[in-house]
């Protein structure tokens, strides 16, 4: 099979978007074919999430049906109440004798202060939006501003969601889906070079490699003004048998792709959070060294899939929107 460097590579993964250019943000549902195995890993400072202490290996729920990433702050939490809704009109959920309740995890950026209009009345309309975005999933999916990242930025440009996909020697496939919103920046200085350049794969973010000699200034941090506006929130999902306690472990060695693509990254009041799922399609040869392949693969699929989320990106259209990757570097 050949990948086509989307999440929606791995087997049994689904993925949609719902988002309004009036109020410039959106929703991203992650929708599982088959309850999946899943953790999170939080290092951001500031997180907002919803349904995740059951992620933790100790606890009873062993699996989700799908994950919602919202932009809205804590607004946007009402997101996994729209994707659960659709579910269970699918007749998906964690039965409890004639009860079937949807599993949906959830985490949410900060996207208030972007120039759209927030003033939607009484109630948010994430929810709706949640449950457009989970009746759109399928394989296909658009990349840069659209869904969760709709009203998304960085330091310096426009963020955006971005995916990316490879497979193991051993041939698991993994891929990632990432809502970039980061205080930090994502390219090196002023210039158009990624700090994921190392990573790349056939140009998928502009092919404009790594700096021969680090611009002056390059190491020092630029941020947001204000980083409470800021979150990058992450999935990585693969086709192997895990367990809760190996899902949780690729959740963490998945982090430091952020960190291999964002510079300064996990800071006080970013909500950096990645979750990790499996489908459970292929088991691992060995589970000690074949996790450990899986993760590093993990943590180099994320960083890709940040570049070009920010890569993929276009400005909103208010003014003093930040500029696009490709309106200040081109193609």
């Amino acid at each position: 099979m050949s990948l086509r460097n989307l999440m929606t590579d791995v087997p049994g993964v689904r993925v949609g978007h719902a988002d309004d250019g009036r109020l410039a943000s959106g929703v991203t549902a992650v929708v599982f074919d088959e309850p999946a195995v899943a953790a999170i890993d939080v290092r951001g400072g500031g997180p907002g999430t919803r349904e995740t202490d059951l992620l933790d290996p100790a606890m009873t729920v062993d699996r989700i049906d799908a994950i919602a990433l919202s932009g809205g702050s804590a607004f946007g939490l009402d997101a996994g109440a729209g994707v659960q809704a659709w579910l269970r009109e699918q007749g998906r959920g964690y039965t409890v004798r004639e009860a079937r309740v949807p599993i949906v995890p959830g985490a949410i950026l900060f996207d208030l202060l972007n120039g759209g209009d927030k003033t939607w009345g009484r109630f948010p309309p994430y929810r709706d939006l949640g449950y457009a975005a989970a009746a759109a999933a399928g394989a296909d999916f658009a990349l840069g501003s659209a869904g969760a990242g709709l009203g998304a930025t960085t330091a310096t440009l426009k963020g955006g969601v971005g995916s990316a996909s490879a497979r193991t020697p051993e041939g698991h496939v993994v891929g990632a889906l990432v809502a970039v919103n980061a205080a930090g920046s994502v390219v090196v200085g002023d210039g158009p070079w990624f700090w994921a350049a190392p990573f790349e794969e056939n140009g998928e973010f502009g092919g404009r490699g790594f700096p021969s000699s680090l611009p002056a200034a390059a190491l020092t941090p630029r941020t947001k003004g204000s980083p409470a506006t800021s979150t990058t929130l992450a999935v990585v999902a693969t086709d192997a048998v895990l367990t809760k306690a190996q899902a949780k472990r690729l959740a963490v060695m998945a982090q430091d792709g952020l960190a291999r693509a964002i510079y300064p990254v996990h800071t006080p009041l970013d909500g950096d959070i990645v979750f990790a799922a499996a489908t459970g399609r292929r088991p691992l040869a060995d589970p000690i060294f074949g996790l450990a392949r899986l993760g590093t693969l993990a943590a180099n699929v994320l960083a890709r899939a940040v570049a070009r989320a920010v890569y993929e990106a276009s400005a909103l259209p208010f003014a003093d929107a930040l500029p696009s990757w490709k309106d200040r570097f081109g193609r």
